[in-house]
């Protein structure tokens, strides 16, 4: 039975009530959608945004060297090659081939370079490590392929980090290896000397009066080594005598010896596709015999540890310089500087001072190399100074068939400064880890002379 209080028609208008009250709920919440809409339109899905590309720089075995978009450009082998290699800011490349090869990388072009990275690493440890043992303010080193001139490292250290160049000076951006010039010292006498050869003012066994110091055009000469109070040519290189230089230049015309240094590349920038040093070479016609005197042992003009190897290549290549190249896809030039057997005697007498003088400094058993050491004092504040030297070695090997010709610059070592001492073994350092990395046979003789 229904309950008194119960009606029909109470029901019906609670039920049609509440149905009311939830369409109109429903109404009011289509419209305050639809609302929305008009106020603030629905947002369009992102787009993804297009990252700038930039091509790869990978050295010759392949290994990526700088790689990723611009925003996220990193450096897979962090402090390698990190002078030549440079980086790059929020809009562009800031230093190296980064900043000098901007254009080519922009349009997603990648880039190979001759550089070894097995190569690269030897040279920057050992020059790493001569640093350490010596204190010195940096150093650097090329290698160079004797034929195609492909370099197979350019090093500079103390480097950089490319992933952090922000956190080191910006001085250890600095690509020493072609930038910086300075004196080279006693290397420049076996380019001298091939001169001379090759012009026939002088023979490998030409002797000459020498002794321990000499007055020449105002200025007196001295030798540090001890030797024979006569020299022949090739003792003269074997000895390192300044003063046997005065003897072999003096009454030669300074515009010949001008030709040839030119032609070794002094004076001018080496055509890198990196900002290189031109060095210093004076014209001829401001050469006095003093000057030219000093010039002919390395003092007086400056170079590059590139614009050294280069030269120094002449003699390894049969007379004939070859342009460095750093890019596989740069074009190649020679041109010929001496007689092809001026260049084979010239091998055959750099053997022979390596032997006869730091066999066990600059080469390895069972091999033989040719080359010169150089010790220069450094000018500081217009003088030179008695404490800061330039330690240099440039040099081939083999020394009968060269295959590389490596030039090594350490600065401001405070012991072990000398050439011979310094830069001869890091050069050895070098040969070892070329031979072993190229399988270079032992040779079982000497170079044979030149005719």
């Amino acid at each position: 039975m229904p309950h008194p209080l119960f009606r029909a028609s109470d029901f019906h208008l609670r039920r049609r009530t509440a149905s009311l009250a939830f369409a109109a709920l429903l109404a009011f919440a289509l419209l305050a959608v639809a609302l929305a809409g008009v106020i603030m339109p629905a947002r369009p899905a992102p787009v993804p945004v297009a990252l700038p590309l930039r091509g790869d720089l990978r050295s010759a075995d392949g290994r990526v060297l700088a790689g990723g978009d611009l925003p996220r450009r990193v450096y897979p082998l962090g402090t390698l090659a990190a002078p030549v290699v440079g980086f790059v800011g929020a809009s562009g490349g800031l230093e190296g081939l980064e900043r000098v090869q901007d254009a080519r990388l922009r349009r997603g072009e990648d880039l190979t370079l001759t550089l070894d990275t097995r190569v690269q690493a030897a040279v920057e440890g050992a020059l790493t490590d001569a640093l350490e043992r010596t204190e010195a303010e940096y150093a650097s080193a090329v290698v160079m392929d004797t034929r195609s001139g492909n370099l197979h490292a350019v090093a500079s250290v103390p480097g950089f980090d490319a992933n952090a160049w922000r956190a080191v000076p910006p001085g250890r951006w600095r690509n020493r290896a072609a930038l910086d010039e300075y004196e080279p010292g006693s290397v420049v006498k076996a380019l001298t000397v091939a001169a001379l050869l090759n012009e026939g003012r002088t023979t490998p066994d030409t002797s000459y009066d020498t002794p321990m110091w000499r007055r020449f055009a105002g200025a007196t000469i001295n030798d540090l080594v001890p030797h024979p109070a006569a020299l022949r040519t090739r003792e003269i290189l074997r000895y390192s005598s300044n003063v046997g230089m005065t003897r072999l230049v003096e009454g030669v015309p300074p515009e010949l010896l001008h030709r040839y240094f030119s032609a070794y590349g002094f004076g001018q920038p080496v055509p890198l596709g990196l900002p290189a040093g031109d060095g210093l070479l004076r014209d001829p016609a401001d050469w006095s015999p003093l000057s030219q005197a000093t010039m002919s042992f390395g003092q007086g003009l400056t170079v590059t540890t590139l614009q050294l190897a280069a030269a120094f290549n002449v003699l390894a290549n049969d007379g004939r310089y070859v342009t460095p190249r750093l890019l596989l896809d740069a074009p190649t030039t020679s041109r010929p500087v001496l007689a092809p057997q001026t260049a084979a005697r010239m091998r055959e007498l750099l053997h022979r001072v390596i032997d006869d003088g730091i066999r066990t400094k600059a080469e390895l058993p069972g091999y033989h190399v040719g080359g010169k050491t150089g010790t220069a004092q450094v000018v500081v504040d217009g003088r030179y100074s008695a404490s800061v030297f330039s330690s240099t070695f440039a040099g081939f090997l083999p020394a009968a068939r060269p295959r590389f010709t490596v030039a090594v610059m350490v600065r401001g070592a405070k012991r072990e400064y000398q050439g011979s001492q310094l830069a001869a073994p890091i050069f050895r350092e070098i040969s070892s880890a070329l031979l072993s990395l190229y399988a270079v046979r032992p040779e079982t003789s000497p170079p044979a002379a030149g005719r």
